[in-house]
């Protein structure tokens, strides 16, 4: 990780010092000083794959501002990266949040799972912190006033309406070979809300949601939840959980010979995974999610994997949600022409990014949200992890169902 980070403790010690340099102008050749950014995520505890991969993802994303001038209505200020560990639990991220107010950020971009972000962009209000949301999905984050909050990628409701009716497009081109769901979730407020939404709406579609069981974080045995499916035996299979209790799941599955005409994803934490494909093709075979996904058609998405990949790593939506999120934040930055909180989030509200890899366009932030955002359908095909729906954005023809 080459881009600049400093320490909690050398940070706060520069603080005082650097504050003091604030009434002093920059003379000719000096460096002009950096902008501090608070980068927060579950680096430790149940989400650390996670956490980690959005970190990797913001420091790739500094590393690139910085080797390209950094902020240049600052002079070619640098930004410096202010590394939090949220530990996996709301109550950590809350108190990263109260240290780097004490440190000085101008910013913080994190924290990846929604209970975290819903209690550190609480937290970040308070100091009116400009909180950038990299990917938790529920639509609580920004629906509670905040003016310092600010997600750019799609909350689960968003995902949840595309997904629902996706999947009526699908199963009545087959014939409506599907009829009954069951839904197995996580039990945070991702996974609760995303399959609460799901359980009130499908029967809408025609679909009979025959069971709704929620798991904890972590969970290590999923036999009992793979026995009851297969006495239940749904057509369709919705998970909505983190990356492991996924593979997991699906792996329990495989192993129990439980085959349903699909395993439809609604933000699959490993179903939209080059790791859990490389691991487990098998397992992983004709699953379709409806995700976080880059454009597959920008040359840049090809390249920026390719990246990642060299360095050994899974190019994982954590990896592109959290750099496309650090580009926003400096974007604002550089059109704030300041480090000032109340500068950057005007900045933020009057934003149209549009220098990104996401099948969004142009940014436009309604009470906090990207108006944009929107989600893609994917499938595990050959190996590979394609797009299927929208046809702007596809790779694959759909395969539905798996099980005749």
């Amino acid at each position: 990780m080459s881009a600049p980070f400093v320490n909690r403790r050398r940070f706060v010690a520069q603080a005082g010092a650097a504050a003091s340099a604030l009434a002093f102008p920059i003379v000719g050749g000096a460096q002009p000083r950096a902008v501090r950014v608070g980068v927060l995520h579950p680096v430790t505890g149940a989400l650390a794959y996670s956490g980690a991969q959005c970190r990797e993802g913001a420091l790739m994303a500094i590393e690139d501002i910085n080797k390209a001038g950094g902020i240049k209505s600052l002079g070619g200020a640098k930004i410096e990266a202010l590394l939090g560990d949220a530990q996996s639990t709301p109550a950590a991220g809350t108190a990263e949040i109260e240290k780097m107010n004490e440190a000085g950020v101008s910013a913080v971009v994190g924290a990846f799972a929604s209970a975290i972000c819903l209690a550190t962009t609480q937290a970040a209000a308070k100091y009116n912190l400009p909180h950038v949301v990299d990917v938790g999905v529920a639509d609580q984050i920004v629906e509670r006033g905040l003016k310092n909050t600010f997600r750019f990628g799609p909350g689960y409701r968003r995902c949840a309406e595309i997904a629902m009716a996706n999947l009526h497009v699908l199963n009545t081109a087959a014939g409506k070979p599907a009829r009954t769901v069951m839904i197995i979730h996580e039990e945070s407020l991702f996974g609760t809300g995303t399959a609460n939404l799901l359980a009130r709406e499908l029967p809408g579609y025609g679909y009979e949601v025959k069971e709704v069981i929620k798991h904890a974080n972590p969970t290590r045995d999923f036999n009992n939840i793979v026995l009851r499916m297969k006495s239940v035996n749904p057509d369709i299979v919705i998970p909505a959980n983190y990356y492991n209790e996924y593979a997991l799941l699906v792996r329990t599955m495989q192993q129990q010979k439980v085959t349903p005409k699909a395993i439809y994803s609604v933000l699959g934490g490993a179903a939209s995974s080059y790791k859990f494909v490389k691991e487990f093709p098998d397992a992983a075979n004709g699953i379709i999610d409806c995700n976080h996904w880059f454009n597959p058609k920008d040359k840049r998405s090809a390249d920026m994997r390719k990246r990642v990949e060299a360095k050994g790593l899974f190019f994982s939506y954590e990896i592109f949600m959290t750099y496309t999120a650090m580009r926003l934040l400096a974007d604002a930055i550089d059109r704030a022409k300041s480090t000032d909180r109340a500068a950057i989030i005007a900045a933020l509200e009057g934003s149209t990014f549009s220098d990104h890899i996401m099948p969004y366009g142009p940014t436009k932030f309604v009470n906090g949200q990207n108006q944009g955002a929107q989600p893609l359908m994917t499938q595990v095909v050959k190996g590979d992890i394609r797009v299927i729906i929208p046809r702007d954005f596809r790779e694959a023809e759909p395969i539905f169902p798996l099980k005749a």
